[in-house]
């Protein structure tokens, strides 16, 4: 198992540590962030290495352009909004039976008409784009899907963008009781940079098919796993890491995992909380081992 990664399952801080945590964590918070000056009419600084409960394409518009290293996020799939069996509220059978996901995300229902949620999404990462420096790149994760016989293959999302790679990602395990296909493990990543983006030497190594453990332990319905977007991370030399559907903070723990700055944007104010407590958490858990090494 990763390193880094063990360090998040350690016990949790002692009530008696508590002063020395505390203390600990605001050198370890300033140690796994890069330095950043601080500039009053700057509006990037006041977003850095926070959680932003709220629209995303409203937030994104207040960034200033050409401003972010890397852009990693997987967005509502649009799953409600299906030919197939299975995306019914408390369906009792199919393969979405007992899923969270059917009952939609906190504050969004997953399910818009088809057109409609393909020019959202368009126009989300149109606004990432105008975000990244130019050196930058957007890792955009989702699923293809088969409707009404059709592939949507998300090339309509996609449309007007540089995409230079796709990555396709595998989480092990998985039930499907359905006999009419084969179990659906793979997702897939768009990889949109802008033009001067290169990974860290020998980062190119991984190849384009990758397999993760999926994340079990997590109360938003649709999580990435950690070594994922750890992956993702420590393969570039980003400072600054956003994620305009943040859901949980899996990618803010990642940043703060190989010491860089995170913005993240999420409309659910439930799932805003869920994320400021697994930061908060993972950086105490780091300071106990910071004052204990």
């Amino acid at each position: 198992m990763n390193t880094k990664l063990k360090s998040i399952k350690k016990k949790m801080v002692p009530v008696s540590k508590k002063k020395a945590v505390k203390k600990a964590a605001r050198k370890y918070s300033s140690s796994a962030t890069l330095n950043v000056v601080e500039d009053s009419e700057s509006s990037l600084y006041n977003f850095l290495n926070k959680m932003i409960c709220g629209d995303t394409l409203e937030v994104m518009k207040k960034l200033p352009s050409n401003s972010i290293d890397l852009i990693v996020t997987s967005p509502p799939y649009n799953l409600k909004n299906s030919s197939g069996n299975g995306m019914n509220v408390n369906t009792k059978t199919g393969k979405w039976a007992g899923n969270a996901l059917q009952n939609g995300y906190s504050h969004y229902d997953d399910c818009m008409p088809h057109e409609k949620y393909v020019k959202w999404q368009n126009d989300c990462l149109k606004e990432m784009f105008r975000l990244l420096k130019d050196d930058g790149a957007i890792f955009y994760n989702h699923k293809r899907r088969v409707q009404n016989g059709l592939i949507q293959d998300r090339d309509d999302i996609l449309k007007g963008l540089p995409v230079r790679q796709i990555i396709i990602w595998k989480r092990s395990g998985g039930i499907n009781f359905n006999p009419g296909y084969f179990l659906p493990t793979h997702e897939v990543i768009y990889l949109i940079p802008k033009p001067n983006f290169r990974l860290k030497p020998k980062a190119n190594a991984y190849g384009d098919v990758w397999e993760f453990t999926q994340e079990m332990k997590n109360g938003h319905p649709a999580p990435f796993p950690v070594a994922l977007i750890d992956r993702i991370v420590s393969s570039t030399n980003a400072e600054i890491v956003l994620d305009p559907f943040m859901g949980s903070g899996t990618t803010a723990i990642a940043a703060l995992m190989n010491k860089r700055n995170y913005i993240g944007i999420e409309l659910s104010p439930e799932y805003c909380d869920v994320a400021k407590k697994r930061i908060s958490s993972f950086i105490e858990q780091q300071s106990y081992l910071l004052i204990h090494s």
